[in-house]
This record gives C-alpha cells, sequence and structure tokens, in this order.
C-alpha cells in the first residue's frame, strides 16, 4: 500500500495528510478565539501577538482540504461508481449540513448574538429567530445571517465540486486519464512550483478584490476559483502519482520558499517596487508562492513518512469528519465556559484545544456505535458486527497510544 506503482492501491499518505489538515482546524479555530480579526466571539485578551503563527498556516489549510477531497473523488469515480457518487456524496455531505445547520451550528449562533449584539434572551427564545431567519441582528451596517452554515462551508463547497467533477465525467468519461498522462510534463521539474504559483496569483490578482471571500456560496467566485482548481488538480494527481514522487523530491525547496514568501509577508519587507512591480503585485505573488509551496511540501512530506496504515490511520480516517462538524461549537462552548475564570490566555488556549479534542472524540465514540445517528455525521450506515470490528479497531488504536 505504500508504493507508486500500483494504480489500485491506495494513497496512504493523503489519508494522513487529510487527518492533519483537518486536525490543524481545531487549533487554527482556538486561535480565532484570540487574535484581532473578526470571529463569532473573542477574547478579551485579544490581540495581534499569533497572528503571523496565524498567517503561517492560513494561505495554504483549506486548499489542502479541497485537493486532498478531489483525489478522493477520483478514486471513487475510478472505482466505478460513477452513478453513485451523487448520491453517496449527497448522503455523506447534504444529511451531516442540513443536521449542522439545525443542531450543531445554533449554539454558535447564540453565543455570537450575546457577545456582539448585547442579546439577552434564552436559547430556546433565539431558537425560534433562527428558524425563522432572523434579520434583527445587525450593526454598522452589517446582518448576521440566520440560519446559517458557519464553519460547515465547506460541505457545499465539495457537493458543488463533485457535482461539477461528475457532469463533466458523464461528458467526458475518460478526461481524467487524459489529463493525468499530461500533467507530468506540464509539472516537470521547475513548473512544478512555478505554474500553479502562477494561476493562484493571477486569480487573485483578477479576483479578490472584486469577490472578496465570503464562503456563502454565492457570488465567492475568488474562492471558487482557487478552490475548484485544487479540487481538480487533486482529482487528476490521483492518477498521475509521479506528480507525487516530484514533490517528494523538491519537499525541502518547497519549504524553504513557503517560509521565506510568509516571513516577507509577515515581517512586511516588500518595497513599493521592486524591479518594476508594484507591491500590490507582489504581495499576491508571494502569497500565491507560500500557499502552493507549502502545500508541495506538506504532501512531499507525507509521502516520505507517512506512508504506514494500521489501526490509527483506519480510526483517524473515519473520525476526523464527525470532528470536523462538532469542533468549532465545542471551542466556543468551552471559552464561555472558561472565561468568567479569567486564566491566564496560554494555560487557556491550551486547555481549549485538548478539551475541544477530548469531546470531539468522545462525541464520535458514542456516534459511531449508534446506527441511526452516524448518517448524521457522515458515516457510512453498517451492520452491527461491522460496528463491532470498528469498535474493535478503536480499542486496539487507544491501547497502542497507552503503550506508547
Amino acid at each position: 500500500m505504500q508504493t507508486d506503482s500500483t494504480a489500485s492501491q491506495r494513497l496512504v499518505y493523503l489519508d494522513w495528510a487529510r487527518i492533519g489538515a483537518f486536525g490543524l482546524l481545531v487549533f487554527y479555530h482556538v486561535g480565532m478565539y484570540y487574535v484581532t480579526w473578526d470571529w463569532h466571539i473573542k477574547s478579551p485578551y485579544a490581540s495581534a501577538a499569533i497572528e503571523p503563527l496565524m498567517r503561517l498556516v492560513s494561505p495554504w489549510r483549506l486548499d489542502l482540504l479541497f485537493l486532498v477531497s478531489g483525489a478522493a473523488t477520483s478514486f471513487m469515480l475510478r472505482s466505478g461508481a460513477v452513478g453513485a457518487l451523487l448520491a453517496t456524496r449527497a448522503r455523506r455531505l447534504l444529511i451531516p449540513l442540513v443536521f449542522g445547520m439545525l443542531v450543531v451550528v445554533p449554539p454558535q449562533s447564540y453565543f455570537e448574538v450575546v457577545h456582539k449584539f448585547g442579546y439577552t434572551g434564552d436559547y430556546i427564545t433565539f431558537m425560534s429567530l433562527y428558524l425563522a431567519g432572523s434579520r434583527d441582528f445587525c450593526k454598522d451596517g452589517h446582518c448576521l445571517i440566520l440560519p446559517t452554515w458557519n464553519h460547515l462551508w465547506f460541505l457545499p463547497y465539495l457537493f458543488t465540486y463533485t457535482l461539477a467533477l461528475w457532469a463533466i465525467v458523464r461528458i467526458r468519461p475518460d478526461v481524467l486519464e487524459h489529463a493525468a498522462q499530461r500533467i507530468p510534463a506540464l509539472l516537470r521539474g521547475a513548473r512544478l512550483l512555478l505554474v500553479p504559483i502562477l494561476f493562484l496569483a493571477l486569480s487573485a490578482i483578477l479576483f479578490a478584490r472584486r469577490f472578496p471571500v465570503t464562503h456563502a456560496w454565492a457570488n465567492d467566485w475568488f474562492a471558487h476559483t482557487q478552490f475548484f482548481a485544487m479540487f481538480l488538480l487533486g482529482a487528476v494527481l490521483a492518477r498521475a502519482r509521479p506528480a507525487f514522487t516530484a514533490m517528494h523530491r523538491v519537499r525541502w525547496l518547497a519549504l524553504g520558499i513557503a517560509v521565506a514568501s510568509w516571513a516577507l509577508l509577515v515581517l512586511e519587507l516588500l518595497p513599493a517596487r521592486n524591479a518594476g512591480l508594484p507591491a500590490s503585485l507582489l504581495r499576491p505573488v508571494l502569497y500565491s508562492a507560500q500557499q502552493w509551496c507549502a502545500i508541495v511540501a506538506v504532501l512531499g512530506f507525507a509521502r516520505r513518512h507517512l506512508t504506514h496504515d494500521g489501526p490509527a490511520r483506519r480510526y483517524l480516517t473515519d473520525a476526523v469528519f464527525p470532528i470536523y462538524l462538532l469542533h468549532q461549537t465545542f471551542t466556543i462552548l468551552l471559552a464561555r465556559a472558561l472565561a468568567p475564570a479569567q486564566i491566564a490566555p496560554g494555560a487557556e488556549a491550551t486547555l481549549l484545544v485538548l478539551g475541544t479534542f477530548a469531546l470531539c472524540f468522545a462525541s464520535y465514540e458514542c456516534v459511531r456505535r449508534v446506527r441511526w445517528l452516524r448518517p448524521l455525521f457522515g458515516l457510512k450506515t453498517t451492520s452491527l458486527p461491522r460496528l463491532r470490528e470498528r469498535a474493535r479497531v478503536g480499542a486496539e488504536f487507544a491501547s497502542t497510544q497507552n503503550e506508547s
């Protein structure tokens, strides 16, 4: 399972990259509580102190998720499930989306209106406003849109891109294979870094100001341009495995470029003009260089070090989606619960991270054992023997962690 020579083999390192990218969301959203950027609630300790670290991961974390999701979709198509793909993705994405908007997300919105708008009503009263689509919560000309999907925006975007790829494959069944045959030549040598960077930079220059990212789906054209491109690239790369070998070879160079680009952006060392290029153009080029080179580095190092399979990979591959659904709500609930204690921000942030992971894994352990709950959290509905086998794998994983 760890070589690139057999087309039918699973790319285990992509599973690990997906697990890591979803796990990073917990740290990132805890960080959003402490930075000056807009978020649902804010810590009284909020400052710009950790914003450089946040900017180290913010340009590429979502693009990596869409790239890996595109690869997973490509595997599903290759298995002969073209006709069943939409039905499968609808069950795995849209059912959790509706459930999340009705059950998981409302506590986030409740504490947001308490925090930002001084709302004093109870949660039940708020839910009547939430479900009715109230537009009563407005400030500085901007109204909170209810109901909302908040961090679950990834689900409708992924379903839309899946629908688009499904339509393309229905029209041209061999399109991915043909693209996979050409992509190694297109991305050979320095072009592996230069071509995607130029595409990302050009799309940023053309669309970023006209269509700022909203995660609202409609008119979010800059986000769609970049995310859909990454999704399609992942679908092609899944069938062009020499490209991952190339990423492995240049992983250190890619890491160096990503870090250097981040440093130039964070330290604001850009001159007003550089070789005739205005800073307004150089900045998106550096941002795109960090964005793509970080992805290349992550995938290159994953291919080098994360090729092992076992109970841990199988358990976490199943767990990351329910954890993604729940994590932001748990973070906000814990933040509100800890706020009166006035704990130092470093200790409080540590408690938020550990508490969020603990609650997410505990919830997953409950959800995966209850058959009717599983579809609500994006898990397959399985038979009782299969559930028992998954429980055994989970116990085996927990045992190996305790022994280590």
